[in-house]
């Protein structure tokens, strides 16, 4: 190798939107432009019509890694006959299809296997080139092959999250009434378009937030650039649109002389106008943003919260105090396809539980085995949850999106009540009674007629009695997509001499309807604020002017931790939808969507004392303390 000499002739580079969009440097010549995605909503002439007042505004979502635990990994075996691969992915049966469309090989010959997968927040939601280089040589060179990318390596080519520069156009009357709105975006898609190249099309749909918007006029432009490709990261365009819109009401709210709590209320969708359908398109389930709103505030102690803000205003406090509030809607299960799940009775009682939801940290084992032993009287210990194998499980789509418990949680029930009537058949045989008359006892996981419980027949005797395999299996696609709501307060503290953010408090009330598991839906919640509080606070991608990588490790991309964050404070509210049996909505990614604008709300309150009304992500102690200098701080 060292006798090789590589001779490099530097191409001019497009490094952001602007550049992106004078389309004088092509990544693409025979395209004849930049731009690799466009969505428009038709143009709209009256759009601020009756508007005494209209406000805009300019922001910026940096770029983020998913950076999850474990980067990506494969490993694959090829006999000539069957190809396995064992991938770090969020969905064995949407890799398997894909490695057959790419090799054209039988769906029989191929096998994917994933174990316990150290997180994806969506990035691995699909084959990566490097996944698929592993599969060409091990197919070229038969054997094993396999590939772990350092952190370095996932930092500079997994893909990207956010990359967002949004302008928003807002209009409302003197009393706060919001009249309309036009919100434009330009949406990095890196060096190929690929899945973040759609993200406005997310964006788009929830465009209206948690508020009676009369008029919305959307247009977005995605760009290529020569920078890593963007993709699906925790919330996915979701969070975007919840920024653009929350940081601009608080933009509204001081030019109408608001408090910006006030503003949001004279705006909410009212309780009873669901299920609505907002001026974008989106149909909303159910909701009471009001009622989140007022919980959140009540938490937080609010008024006490600004006693104490005053009170360091004052005295002109080295270190102020900044309050922030956001309210948020987010859209979870979207994704469309069948998800499956098979029940088995084993002998000995116990339960095989096989389904096609591939978990990367969500805890389906438990929350599967939860649905299964409420429905069949089984002790959760005498449950097991399998996932993660084509050759033995059913085929379903890619976990993500917030889908899981709405649509896994709900067949796992179906099929727990299909091989429960299976059992109740042949347990009506054993107790020599007519089938209709037994009933199972779901405390004590016994069959009796109904109003004798003395002479009971148990899962042991009832699958003993089996002429045959007793399982059920069932498949279930939601009708429509669901809506979880919340409304965060964030307290920082802001050091005016260093420009040093502090998170003091976060309080947010999150309603996913009905919880499948309290614990775990907590632990959901406190990862996705962390996220949400990492993009406002610390982390970013930063590429310099030549297009070289300056975030290669976690020396230099700040990803967030512990020491970085307080005690989530969580307020508890239960909102059911009607689109599924569960009652159940997503709760994957709602953390993230309304921190971010919570908290850079609360950093430019505390600014704005000094007449500082906006700042862009994150609020780094530089970004912060050039914001003071620029008005004589």
């Amino acid at each position: 190798a060292e006798l090789v000499v590589i001779d490099y002739e530097p191409l001019p580079v497009v490094m952001d939107m602007d550049a992106a969009a004078t389309n004088e440097i092509l990544l693409f010549p025979e395209l004849g432009t930049n731009i690799g995605a466009q969505l428009d909503l038709p143009a709209i002439d009256d759009l601020f019509n009756g508007a005494d007042v209209v406000v805009e505004q300019r922001m910026i979502n940096r770029r983020m890694a998913p950076a999850p635990m474990e980067g990506r990994v494969a490993a694959a075996t090829w006999d000539g006959a069957r190809l396995t691969l064992y991938a770090s992915t969020q969905g064995v049966s949407a890799t398997r299809d894909g490695i057959v469309g790419i090799f054209g090989l039988d769906k029989e010959a191929v096998r994917v296997i994933a174990a316990d997968v150290g997180g994806g927040f969506g990035a691995k939601g699909g084959l990566s080139p490097e996944e698929i280089i592993v599969l060409w040589a091990t197919l070229r060179l038969g054997g094993t092959l396999r590939w772990a990318e350092t952190r370095t390596e996932n930092l500079l080519a997994m893909s990207h999250g956010r990359g967002q520069v949004q302008t928003l156009k807002m209009g409302a009357t003197n009393d706060g009434q919001i009249v309309g709105m036009h919100m434009d975006i330009a949406q990095e898609a890196g060096a190929y378009p690929d899945v973040g190249a759609g993200l406005p099309v997310m964006t788009m749909m929830m465009a209206s937030g948690v508020y009676r918007f009369p008029r919305i006029a959307y247009t977005s432009r995605s760009y290529v650039t020569n920078t890593t490709p963007t993709g699906a990261f925790r919330g996915a365009g979701r969070p975007e649109a919840a920024y653009a819109i929350e940081r601009t009401l608080d933009v509204l709210a001081a030019k109408l002389g608001l408090d910006p709590i006030e503003l949001r209320r004279r705006n909410f969708i009212a309780n009873d106008a669901f299920p609505v359908t907002t001026q974008v398109g989106t149909v909303y389930d159910s909701g009471d943003y009001g009622g989140a709103l007022d919980r959140a505030l009540k938490a937080a102690d609010y008024g006490a919260l600004r006693a104490e803000q005053q009170r360091r205003r004052d005295s002109n406090a080295r270190v102020q105090l900044g309050i922030g509030v956001a309210c948020y809607v987010e859209i979870t299960g979207v994704m469309p396809g069948l998800e499956p799940a098979r029940i088995v009775i084993n002998g000995d009682g116990s339960v095989t539980v096989y389904s096609g939801s591939t978990p990367h940290g969500q805890g389906h084992v438990t929350s599967w085995a939860m649905v299964a032993s409420e429905r069949l009287g089984i002790p959760m210990d005498r449950i097991e949850v399998l996932f993660g194998d084509t050759d033995r499980d059913p085929a379903g789509v890619v976990t993500g999106g917030s889908r899981s418990a709405q649509v896994c949680g709900v067949v796992v029930g179906r099929a727990s009540d299909l091989v429960a009537e299976k059992a109740r058949h042949i347990a009506a045989n054993l107790l020599e009674a007519a089938v209709d008359d037994v009933v199972l006892d779901t405390e004590t996981g016994r069959f009796h007629v109904a109003g004798t419980p003395a002479i009971a027949k148990s899962w042991i005797e009832v699958a003993a009695a089996a002429t045959e395999s007793l399982e059920a299996e069932d498949a279930f696609e939601a009708v429509a997509p669901t809506f979880p709501f919340g409304a965060n307060v964030a307290v920082i503290e802001l050091d005016t001499e260093t420009g040093r953010v502090s998170l003091v408090r976060f309080v947010g009330c999150d309603d996913a309807g009905v919880l499948l598991n309290p614990l775990l839906a907590e632990g959901q919640l406190h990862g996705g604020m962390g996220a949400g509080v990492a993009q406002a606070l610390i982390e970013e991608i930063q590429y310099d002017n030549d297009g070289n990588p300056m975030t290669t490790n976690f020396a230099d991309y700040g990803a967030i931790s512990a020491a970085e964050l307080p005690s989530f404070e969580l307020v508890h509210m239960a909102t059911p939808t009607p689109i599924n049996e569960l009652g159940a909505k997503g709760i994957g990614e709602s953390g993230t969507v309304g921190a971010t604008p919570a908290v850079i709300n609360a950093v430019v309150d505390a600014l704005s004392f000094y007449g500082v009304h906006h700042l862009d992500m994150p609020a780094s102690p530089q970004r912060v303390w050039d914001a003071l200098q620029s008005v004589g701080r």
